[in-house]
C-alpha cells in the first residue's frame, strides 16, 4: 500500500534526484511541463539533464524507505532547485537573437578597388623630366577605371604630392619641371568609383639628370661614297649626329685643322655643316669628322673630289692610209682633270667643206680605224678626251692630212656557173577524196612543180572542164585549186588534175561524193 500510495501521490520535481529512479520521473515531468509554460522549453529540458548526469543519487536508500514524509517536506527544496532554472532562462534570449542575425551574409559584396598597376618603369630621364610607363592592373572592378594618379616624393621625405591634377587613362606619363640633381620616389595609383588601388612604386629613387648618350655620327647614304663636285661649284654638306650632353665636334684633314679661310663649319646640337663657297682642285681629299663626349667618340670620313675637264690627248699620229681607210694613234692626256678618262671622241674634217663631223664616240682605246672615206677627198682628224666632267677644252689635231686616191683596178665580174633548171612536172601534194553536201561549195587542192611552168588541165570523169561558170580553176606559187560552186549529186565523180610542160606531164585524181541535204 505504501508503494501504491507513492504512485498516487503527486511527485515533486526533485523527487527523481532524491530517489535515483529515472523511469517514474520520465512520466511525471510530462504533466508538470504544461504547468510551467512561461518558462522557456530549452531550459526546462536542460534541467532534467543534470539530474541524469548525477549518478550518486541512487546511492541513498533511506529516501526510498520513507517516501511519505520527504515527499511533503522536501517539496520546497526541489522547488528551490527548479527556481534557478527559470532564473537562468532570461540569459538564453540574448543567445537566440545572436543566432538568427547572420550579418556575414554578403550576398551583395561591396565593390572592391582596382588592383595595383603593373610593370612600372622609367622610360627616359632628362635634366628636368622623367617619363614613366606601366601596364593596366589585372582587376579594374565592375565600374572600370577612372584613371591614374602619379605621385612623387623627394628622397628623404614622406610628403607625397600628385604630379597630375586630374586622373588620366594613358599608361605613359612625363613628369615635368623637376630640378636637376634631385632624387625622387615615384608611385602610380589606379582610381575607380570604388576607391584607389595599392600604389605601384619604383624600387629605387630616380636621379634627375641628363643621361649620357654615346656619340654617334649618322652619315647620309650619298656621303658614304666619294662626293664629286666640279671646280667652281659650292660644297654644302650637312651631317647629323647624336650624343648627350652636347658633344664636341672636330674637323680635320690629314690630321691637321681645316683652313677656315676657305672652309666654313657651323655646328648645332644635332648636326654639323661643312661649306665651301667655290670648290677648287686643292679642296679634294679626305676630311675626318670626330664627335666626342668625355673621352667617348665616333669618327666618319668625308671623301670630296673636285674635278674639271681633262687636258687634250697627246701625240696624235696618222699611222696609215689605204683604200677608203685611215689608222690613228695617240696617248692619254697628261691631266685627267682629277677624274678617270671615260673615252675619246674622234672627228674628221673634209678639206673642201672645212666642217668637223664626229666619227667615233666613247672610244675606249688610244687607237682607231676610220673607214668609208670618199675617194679623192683630203681629210684632217682631231681627238678629244672625256671624263665625268665632260670633253677636254682642247683637242689633239693630226699634223698631216690623209688623201684618199683613186685606185686603178680593172673590174672583172665574177663568173657564175650556169645551172640547168629544166624539170618535168611533178606533184608534191596529191588530190584527196572529198565528201560534200549538196548546195555547199567545195575546193580541191594539189601542189605541182616544174620548169618551165606547166599548164594545168582539170578533168571530170576523163572529160576536160572548159569554160564552165560552175568551176573556177586557179594556180598560184605551184598550188592548184578547183572550186566547185554549189554542187549537186550530178557533180560527183572522179576529178583529175593534169600538169603538162615540154619535158613531160603528170596527173593526180580524187573522188568527190555529193550528198543530198539532211532533213
Amino acid at each position: 500500500r505504501v508503494e501504491t500510495a507513492k504512485h498516487l501521490l503527486p511527485q515533486p520535481p526533485g523527487f527523481a534526484t532524491m530517489t535515483g529512479k529515472t523511469a517514474p520521473p520520465a512520466t511525471e515531468p510530462a504533466p508538470a511541463t504544461p504547468k510551467k509554460e512561461p518558462v522557456p522549453t530549452p531550459k526546462e529540458e536542460s534541467a532534467p539533464a543534470p539530474a541524469a548526469e548525477e549518478p550518486p543519487a541512487p546511492e541513498h536508500p533511506p529516501a526510498t524507505e520513507q517516501p511519505t514524509v520527504p515527499a511533503d517536506k522536501p517539496a520546497p527544496v526541489p522547488a528551490a532547485e527548479v527556481t534557478p532554472a527559470p532564473e537562468e532562462g532570461p540569459l538564453a534570449p540574448p543567445a537566440e537573437p545572436q543566432a538568427p542575425a547572420p550579418e556575414p551574409k554578403p550576398e551583395k559584396p561591396k565593390a572592391e578597388p582596382p588592383s595595383s598597376p603593373l610593370s612600372l618603369a622609367v622610360e627616359e630621364v632628362s635634366e628636368n623630366s622623367v617619363t614613366l610607363t606601366w601596364k593596366a592592373p589585372e582587376q579594374t572592378g565592375h565600374s572600370g577605371l577612372d584613371g591614374y594618379v602619379v605621385e612623387i616624393c623627394k628622397d628623404g621625405s614622406t610628403d607625397w604630392t600628385a604630379a597630375n591634377k586630374e586622373p588620366f587613362l594613358s599608361t605613359r606619363y612625363t613628369i615635368q619641371d623637376l630640378s636637376s640633381g634631385d632624387k625622387i620616389h615615384v608611385r602610380v595609383k589606379a582610381l575607380s568609383t570604388s576607391g584607389a588601388s595599392v600604389p605601384a612604386t619604383l624600387e629605387q629613387p630616380v636621379l634627375i639628370r641628363e643621361i649620357l648618350q654615346l656619340p654617334r655620327i649618322r652619315m647620309p647614304r650619298h656621303l658614304r661614297q666619294t662626293y664629286v663636285r666640279q671646280v667652281g661649284d659650292a660644297v654644302n654638306v650637312m651631317i647629323p649626329f647624336q650624343g648627350k650632353p652636347q658633344p664636341e665636334v672636330i674637323w680635320t684633314k690629314g690630321n691637321q685643322p681645316l683652313d677656315t679661310s676657305r672652309i666654313n663649319i657651323r655646328n648645332t646640337q644635332k648636326d654639323t655643316i661643312f661649306y665651301i663657297r667655290e670648290a677648287q682642285r686643292s679642296d679634294s681629299g679626305k676630311y675626318e669628322l670626330t664627335v666626342r663626349i668625355n673621352g667617348a667618340e665616333d669618327k666618319a670620313t668625308l671623301d670630296i673630289r673636285v674635278i674639271e675637264p681633262p687636258g687634250a690627248p697627246q701625240n696624235l699620229k696618222l699611222v696609215d692610209v689605204w683604200g677608203f681607210n685611215v689608222a690613228l694613234e695617240w696617248t692619254p692626256p697628261v691631266d685627267n682633270g682629277n677624274s678617270e678618262i671615260k673615252g675619246y671622241v674622234v672627228q674628221k674634217s673634209d678639206k673642201k667643206s672645212g666642217k668637223w663631223f664626229t666619227v667615233l664616240e666613247r672610244c675606249t682605246r688610244t687607237s682607231c680605224t676610220i673607214s668609208d672615206l670618199i675617194i679623192g677627198n683630203t681629210y684632217s682628224f682631231r681627238v678629244f678626251a672625256e671624263n665625268a666632267c665632260g670633253l677636254s677644252e682642247k683637242a689633239a689635231v693630226t699634223s698631216g692630212v690623209a688623201h684618199i686616191e683613186k685606185t686603178k683596178t680593172a673590174y672583172q665580174p665574177e663568173k657564175i656557173p650556169q645551172r640547168d633548171m629544166m624539170e618535168p612536172p611533178k606533184f608534191t601534194q596529191p588530190l584527196t577524196d572529198r565528201t560534200t553536201t549538196r548546195g555547199y561549195s567545195t575546193h580541191l587542192f594539189c601542189c605541182v612543180r616544174g620548169f618551165p611552168q606547166p599548164k594545168i588541165i582539170w578533168m571530170k570523169n576523163q572529160m576536160e572542164i572548159r569554160e564552165d561558170p560552175k568551176y573556177i580553176a586557179m594556180i598560184e606559187q605551184g598550188v592548184c585549186s578547183l572550186e566547185i560552186r554549189k554542187p549537186s549529186p550530178f557533180d560527183g565523180g572522179i576529178y583529175t588534175c593534169k600538169a603538162v610542160n615540154p619535158l613531160g606531164e603528170a596527173s593526180v585524181d580524187c573522188k568527190l561524193d555529193v550528198k543530198g541535204k539532211i532533213g
